[in-house]
Order: C-alpha cells, then sequence, then structure tokens
C-alpha cells in the first residue's frame, strides 16, 4: 500500500513538472516525458554500475514511473531518490535540448514570413529584436542603406535564417531580401493575400529600387491599379517602411516580347530579339531611350533582367551594326571558318568569342553542322583567345567615346583669337567664322554676314556669343551711352568679329563719325582713309597735317566710305 502511494506521489509530481514545462517552454509532454525517461535510466545505470539493462517507463496517463534491472523491479524510494539527486541536472539538459529543437522547428517553419519585434539593444550595428520569447538579430548587412534604428523601437523584418548552435537557436532577419518586399505587399493588399493577384517576380537593390511583376488571376481585377491603390495609398505605405525605396510595379506576361518592354519601363522600346540557347536578349532603342533604358549606373536594365531571368543587353540600332559587324570580322579567324558557320553563330545570338566559349562543343556541333573534333577546335580557339577580343572591343569603345568627346568639345568650346589693335597695345578677341563685319560712317546698315560653307561648323549661334563691351579699349571722342550702328557684308577682308557685343561696334562706329567731323573742321584736305567722294580739299583756310582716321579697330572693320573711295592719285 506504501508502494502504491510513493508511485501515486511520484507520478502526481512528474505530471505537474511535464505540464509547467509544456505551458512555459512550448514543449511537447511526450518530449518532455521521454526526457525524463531517459534521464533516470542513464541515472539508474550509474547508480547500479551496470551499462545496460535498465528499463524506466513512465505512465502519460498517471505519470507512474517504473523501472526494472533485468526481471527484477527497482524499489520507487530508491528511484525517487536516483532521480532527485542523479537525474536532475540531466532532465534540465534534456528538456532544454527539447526546447532548442521545438523553436528551431518553429522558426524554421516561419522563414520568409514577416515577423514584428522591438530592438532590445544594438550591438556594433546590429540590432537584437525581442520576437516575444526569443530574441533575434537584425545584421548591418540586411538593413536598409541609410535607415538608422534605436532601442524601444517597433521594427518589420522578414526571417532570412534559422540556424542551431548546440542549444542554442539562432535567429536572423532581413529587410533588405526580396522577400521583404513581398511580405508588405501581402499586408498591405489584400488581394494578394486572398490569391486574386500573384507576384511573380521581384528584382531589388535595396534602398535603391525595386521592380514587382504582378499579374491578376481574376480578370476582372487591374492588378497594377490594385497595388498603386487610390491616389497611390497603397504603395505609399510600402514606400514609407522602405525608407523611401522607388519600387516599379510590372504587369507579368508569359511572353518575352511584352513582358521585358513592361520590365524596361518607363523607356520607350524599339525591338526586342531573345537567344534561349544563350538566355540573352537584345533590345533596340532609339537613341533618346538609351540612357532611360539603361538607367543611373544600368540600374533599370539590371534590375530587369534580374526580374525576367534573361541577360538583357540594351543598344540603339547603330551599335547593333557595329556588334554584328564586329563579330563577322572576328568569326572570321576562327577554325574552320565560313559564312555559314558565322551565320549560325550569329543568328543564335553568339556575338563575342567570349560566348562561344561558354558552350559545349557538342551542343556547338549540333547547330552549326560542325563534327565534334571541329567543334571542339573551335571552342579551344575562342576560350584562348576571348580576352583579346574583348580586350580590342573596349579599345575600340574606348577610342570612339574619346573620339565622340573630342567633337563635343570641339563644336562647343573651341574658340580662335584675333588680335585687337588698340593705342596702347593689343587684346584678344575670339575669331569668328568667315564672316566680316563693316562700320558704315552714314549711319547705315550693309547687307547681313554670310559663313562660307569651309567653315560653318565653327560658327557660334547668337545665344553662345559673349559680351566684349568692358574688353574693348576706349575710342577717342567716345562718350558714355553713344550708340551707332553697324552693318555686315562679305568682303575680302580678314576674319572678322561677326560675334563681338553690338554695342561695342556701335559705338565704334560713333565714335568714327565724330573724330572726321572734327579732322574736317580743322583741315579741309584731311583724308579719311583717302579722299573722301566729292571733295575738293578745300577747307577755307590753311592746310594742316593729313589727319589719320586710324583709330586702331580690329582689323575687319573698315570705313564704308574707305571701301567706296578711289585710290589716290
Amino acid at each position: 500500500m506504501a508502494t502504491t502511494n510513493k508511485r501515486r506521489d511520484t507520478g502526481r509530481e512528474i505530471l505537474e513538472l511535464v505540464e509547467k514545462l509544456h505551458d512555459e517552454r512550448k514543449v511537447p509532454r511526450e518530449t518532455i516525458l521521454n526526457a525524463i525517461s531517459h534521464a533516470i535510466q542513464v541515472a539508474a545505470e550509474r547508480h547500479f554500475g551496470v551499462e545496460e539493462g535498465v528499463l524506466v517507463q513512465i505512465d502519460p496517463a498517471t505519470g507512474q514511473l517504473i523501472a526494472r534491472l533485468g526481471d527484477q523491479e527497482i524499489d520507487p524510494e530508491t528511484l525517487g531518490r536516483i532521480a532527485a539527486q542523479s537525474a536532475k541536472q540531466m532532465i534540465i539538459q534534456k528538456i532544454r535540448e527539447a526546447e532548442s529543437d521545438t523553436i528551431y522547428q518553429e522558426f524554421s517553419m516561419k522563414k520568409g514570413e514577416l515577423v514584428v519585434g522591438q530592438i532590445a539593444r544594438i550591438d556594433d550595428g546590429t540590432a537584437i529584436v525581442n520576437l516575444g520569447k526569443q530574441e533575434a538579430i537584425l545584421p548591418r548587412s540586411e538593413q536598409i542603406p541609410g535607415e538608422t534604428h534605436h532601442v524601444g523601437e517597433r521594427i518589420k523584418a522578414v526571417i532570412l535564417e534559422v540556424r542551431k548552435q548546440g542549444q542554442r537557436v539562432k535567429i536572423v532577419l532581413s529587410r533588405t531580401h526580396p522577400d521583404f518586399v513581398r511580405a508588405l505587399f501581402t499586408e498591405e493588399i489584400p488581394e494578394i493575400e486572398e490569391r486574386i493577384i500573384d507576384i511573380k517576380a521581384i528584382a531589388r537593390e535595396a534602398g535603391y529600387r525595386t521592380k514587382v511583376a504582378v499579374v491578376s488571376i481574376d480578370q476582372k481585377v487591374d492588378c497594377v491599379g490594385a497595388c498603386v491603390g487610390v491616389r497611390g495609398s497603397r504603395i505609399k505605405n510600402i514606400t514609407d517602411e522602405l525608407n523611401g525605396e522607388r519600387i516599379d510595379i510590372v504587369r507579368w506576361n508569359e511572353s518575352l516580347q511584352i513582358l521585358i518592354p513592361n520590365a524596361l519601363q518607363p523607356a520607350q522600346i524599339s525591338e526586342v530579339f531573345t537567344y534561349p540557347r544563350l538566355g540573352r536578349a537584345i533590345v533596340l532603342v532609339t537613341d533618346d531611350q538609351l540612357s532611360l533604358a539603361i538607367g543611373r549606373r544600368g540600374q533599370n536594365v539590371r534590375l530587369a533582367s534580374k526580374l525576367v531571368g534573361w541577360d538583357i543587353e540594351i543598344l540603339t540600332h547603330d551599335e547593333l551594326a557595329e556588334t554584328l559587324e564586329r563579330a563577322e570580322r572576328w568569326f572570321g579567324q576562327l577554325p574552320h571558318a565560313s559564312p555559314e558557320l558565322t551565320t549560325a553563330l550569329i543568328e543564335e545570338g553568339f556575338l563575342s568569342y567570349n560566348d562561344i566559349s561558354l558552350i559545349d562543343a557538342q551542343e556547338l556541333a549540333e547547330f552549326t553542322g560542325l563534327t565534334l573534333e571541329q567543334a571542339e577546335d573551335v571552342v579551344l580557339y575562342a576560350e584562348e583567345y576571348a580576352e583579346e577580343m574583348e580586350r580590342s572591343v573596349d579599345e575600340e569603345r574606348r577610342a570612339a567615346t574619346e573620339a565622340a568627346e573630342q567633337q563635343a568639345y570641339a563644336s562647343a568650346g573651341a574658340e580662335e583669337t584675333v588680335s585687337v589693335e588698340s593705342a596702347g597695345g593689343e587684346s584678344q578677341l575670339p575669331a569668328p567664322a568667315s564672316a566680316s563685319l563693316e562700320v558704315s560712317l552714314d549711319g547705315q546698315q550693309s547687307a547681313p554676314a554670310t559663313v562660307s560653307a569651309d567653315t560653318a561648323d565653327d560658327s557660334v549661334t547668337s545665344e553662345e556669343t559673349p559680351s566684349y563691351a568692358e574688353e574693348t579699349p576706349a575710342l577717342p571722342g567716345e562718350e558714355a551711352g553713344q550708340e551707332g550702328e553697324y552693318a555686315v557684308g562679305e568682303t575680302a577682308t580678314p576674319p572678322s568679329v561677326a560675334e563681338a557685343d553690338e554695342q561695342t561696334f556701335a559705338e565704334a562706329a560713333d565714335s568714327l563719325l565724330s573724330a572726321a567731323d572734327s579732322a574736317r573742321t580743322q583741315a579741309s584736305d584731311a583724308e579719311i582713309g583717302g579722299p573722301s567722294p566729292g571733295s575738293d580739299g578745300d577747307s577755307g583756310g590753311e592746310t594742316g597735317p593729313p589727319v589719320s582716321s586710324e583709330f586702331h579697330l580690329p582689323e575687319p572693320v573698315t570705313s564704308r566710305k574707305e571701301a567706296e573711295a578711289p585710290p589716290a592719285s
């Protein structure tokens, strides 16, 4: 009777322990009972000095403990002392292991799911996040670039990885993984959670840009509109959680001819060529769409490639023609080269030796008609000279880029200088195209300037012409605020300053008129570049020394009266 009571008491204590551990640690009851029985078995074997032969059983209903050593039942009192003294630490260890297994299995099943926790502390940039009864880590590498966190902040992340290290379980969170975007879309957009809209693919560069391809299961629902929301309300909530990251919603299509242009939006695509053997797509765009299709630092085309799972190459029509011409030239140097071989390679999307080096010789022989030995020769040759071809292509591109830059620089800013004579020395003005300038003494404007065909490329528009009013030396008799007129016409004079400031030459002409009038007053026989037409040289007074009209204007500027005057006798 006493033995029965002891067994009943022991069983009740065991059941109470099992229930307590089950409630606190969320460990299954069966696991706890197995851990206790195994611990008591090991302790009993040590107590009796045997390596095996001890059998321990616990009734799950009553908790009664029965132990046997061979055919002999072990006294419950002795068994109780063994359990109390020797098996305590082992039971705790087993329970901890069972708890660790439970946590590992629980969070392993939640891999990729969204969790919400509170930052408990931050250690060298790594945030320790409390998920309730378990802590997880958010490494710096899994945090969105540019965002900062502080202790006590509630944070969303997805479970990236669950690792078991001994009795500990390490849970790694992420906010940069594409699954984080997927989880936010599922949380924010009911149609995705209800499987009305499906997310087909996500390509992401965390902190900068993400492309999400979606498709409607129910054709009555607009997948893009549902994701954006009324006035962008849904997508704005997701963007805010992603620290302002840009999100592109792409309409999915099974046809690459439709999907690739969708993925490259907002760029307008002219044509798409696909080459399944290489997993390559060549996309043709116009020159004005090239930079938009590629994106800043290649981001747009890079994300589009990830989204569709194909290698996308953006080319203009001219670039494609150059690429094909280069491929034909290099493929003509292959072993067993022929026009048929070159055509077969290009039709399959092979445009370089590097492309050929990546294919198996057997596959190459199948679509080119070469024998296996010939195909092996071609592949080996391509592997050997792939680097040389790439280097040659890089040099060609670099040379073309430098030539384009030099041409752009020459057309935008190359300026020549002309000498401007003045009383105190010379100043330099930019030399214009082959047009000349004439200052009219009678205030009339002559025919407009014309630019000769051989120098037309160097001409500068009026918007590009700088003002030289401050640089031009003051002329004799010039007054502030004086205005004059200038005329432009074709002459045989040296290169002129047609682009110079109007005000400068107007003032110069006016000054020239004033000086000429002054000269006539002083001496009637004064000459301005030779006798004036209709002048008899009689001034009504003493003949003084001749007065020169040369006021050191730029050489191309000549007086109309000088041009019209007959040669001096």
